[in-house]
């Protein structure tokens, strides 16, 4: 997996701060520059006065102002298993890699079972892996590489008969219905700050699926980049609330 950012609202956190600033100002936040919307904001330093203004908004829950700035996200080879969980989140906005147009008509079988292809999960190669709703614990040294082997070897033969189908003139939207739902598929997704830190919420968050989870941190990691002063504090002040930000 691979997570890029394409995208994003120039000074983000400058944007959050004006549309703070317009709910209680007289003047118009268009004709105001910023340094002076921010005179009453405690601080010494510009910076200082982001961040105090920001960690209020967050402290109190006053979470419009970040609706404002966008952040677009290229992933690349999610599991359509994780795309089908990501996609469920409304407020964002999706492209997802075309199958009925993409087909994988040239595929080498060895490059599926190392993974070209499908994304392995760890409970597929490590055998003191022990996810969520399993009824074992770790297993043995030779049941995990037997649970590895069938595993690789079913997903090459998907793809086996998927190729087969299409030889045999099947159209790639229909013929797609064999392959596994651990397929490889990209996207591109787009979605403001507040949207960004509810999908956090819900997917990063332990009992989340270990795909999505990974996804989410590395949109965070990005996240923080972008919009330093808000996802710091998200992450470090905002991690042990007991409720989940609503979208």
């Amino acid at each position: 997996m691979e997570v890029q950012l394409l995208e994003a609202t120039e000074d983000p956190e400058e944007l959050i701060c004006q549309a703070a600033r317009n709910d209680y100002m007289e003047e118009y936040v268009g004709e105001t520059p910023f340094d002076e919307m921010m005179e009453s904001i405690e601080g010494e330093t510009m910076d200082e006065r982001m961040e105090t203004l920001i960690h209020h908004l967050l402290e109190h829950g006053h979470f419009g102002p970040f609706e404002h700035p966008h952040a677009t996200f290229a992933v690349k080879g999610i599991s359509r298993s994780c795309m089908a969980q990501i996609t469920r989140h409304r407020h964002v906005s999706f492209d997802i890699q075309s199958m009925r147009y993409v087909s994988f008509d040239d595929v080498d079988p060895a490059d599926v079972r190392e993974g070209e292809m499908v994304v392995v999960p760890p409970s597929a190669t490590d055998p003191d892996w022990v996810g969520r709703n399993q009824e074992t614990g770790p297993v043995d040294e030779e049941t995990a590489a037997e649970r590895e082997q069938l595993f690789r070897e079913t997903i090459a033969n998907s793809f086996e008969a998927y190729q087969e189908l299409l030889e045999y003139g099947m159209p790639p939207e229909d013929a797609r219905y064999v392959l596994p739902i651990g397929t490889k598929v990209n996207m591109v997704m787009s979605m403001n700050a507040r949207m960004l830190m509810h999908v956090a919420d819900m997917r990063a968050a332990a009992d989340a699926q270990w795909e999505i989870r990974q996804m989410t941190r590395d949109v965070l990691d990005l996240a923080a980049e972008w919009c330093p002063i808000t996802f710091e504090y998200y992450e470090e002040e905002m991690k042990n609330r007991k409720n989940r930000l609503a979208p």
